[in-house]
C-alpha cells in the first residue's frame, strides 16, 4: 500500500488591528474569528500600544484606522512599510477625502477600505491583500479616477500617442474593472477566470506599471492615457 503523503497546510494570516473604536474593533475581532484562515495577533485602540506590537509582534496583515487618540495612523503604516517589507497594511477607516488616502498610499498602505464598505467581506479582502491585491471601496477608486479626468488636459488637434506600458489586451482589461473598484474575486467572476489568473494579472500590471498598490495603478494608469 502507497505511503499517504500529507501536504503542509498553509499557515492561517496573523492579523494586527489597530483601532480606538471599540465596537467596531470587537466586531473585526470576530470576523477574524470566525475564519480559519485568519487568526487575530494582537489588537490595541491606540498608536503607543500599537509601536509596541510593531516592534515586538508577529503579523502579516495589519488592519489600521487613521484617527487615534495619541497619534496619526499614517505614521504606523510608515513605520510598518520601513521595518516590515512583507507585511500588508490596508486602512479601514472613515475618512474617503483625497488628502488621507494620497498620504496613505505614499506611506506605503496597501489596500484602503471606509469601514462602511468592510461589512462581512473580511475574510476575502484579507486573501486578496496577501494574493498580491489591493483592495479600495470602490467610492474611492472612483473619486480617484474623476480627479485623473478633471487634471487630464484637453486632447491636442491631432491625436495623443497612448502608451500602454507593454500591457497585453487582458491586462488593460483586468485594469479597467480595478479601476471602478472591483474585487479580484468579482472581476475573476466578469472574465470567467480563476481568481490566482486574475491575481497573476494584476502582479504583471503593477510590475510592468513600476508600482506597488492597486491607487498607484489607477493612477498610473490614468497619467499615460489608459483610463
Amino acid at each position: 500500500m502507497p505511503e499517504t503523503v500529507e501536504l503542509p497546510q498553509e499557515l492561517p494570516t496573523r492579523i494586527l488591528v489597530v483601532d480606538d473604536d471599540d465596537a467596531f474593533r470587537e466586531t473585526v475581532c470576530a470576523a477574524i474569528a470566525r475564519d480559519d484562515a485568519l487568526v487575530l495577533a494582537d489588537q490595541v485602540s491606540n498608536a503607543e500600544s500599537a509601536r509596541e506590537a510593531i516592534a515586538t509582534g508577529e503579523f502579516d496583515v495589519a488592519l489600521i484606522d487613521l484617527g487615534l487618540p495619541d497619534g496619526n495612523g499614517i505614521d504606523l503604516i510608515r513605520e510598518i512599510a520601513s521595518t516590515r517589507p512583507d507585511t500588508d497594511v490596508m486602512v479601514v477607516t472613515v475618512f474617503g477625502d483625497e488628502a488621507h488616502v494620497l498620504a496613505s498610499i505614499e506611506a506605503g498602505a496597501t489596500g484602503y477600505l471606509l469601514k462602511r464598505s468592510l461589512n462581512d467581506t473580511l475574510g476575502a479582502t484579507v486573501r486578496e491583500l496577501r494574493a498580491g491585491g489591493s483592495p479600495i471601496s470602490p467610492v474611492i477608486a472612483r473619486q480617484l479616477l474623476h480627479r485623473f479626468k478633471k487634471d487630464t488636459p484637453a486632447a491636442p488637434s491631432q491625436p495623443a500617442v497612448v502608451d500602454d506600458g507593454g500591457l497585453s489586451e487582458r491586462e488593460r482589461e483586468v485594469l479597467l474593472f480595478i479601476a471602478k473598484g472591483f474585487t479580484v474575486g468579482e472581476i475573476a467572476n466578469m472574465l470567467h477566470l480563476s481568481a490566482h489568473t486574475v491575481a497573476t494579472h494584476v502582479k504583471h500590471i503593477y510590475r510592468k506599471l513600476a508600482v506597488h498598490s492597486r491607487t498607484e495603478a489607477v493612477f498610473e494608469a490614468g497619467r499615460m492615457g489608459l483610463l
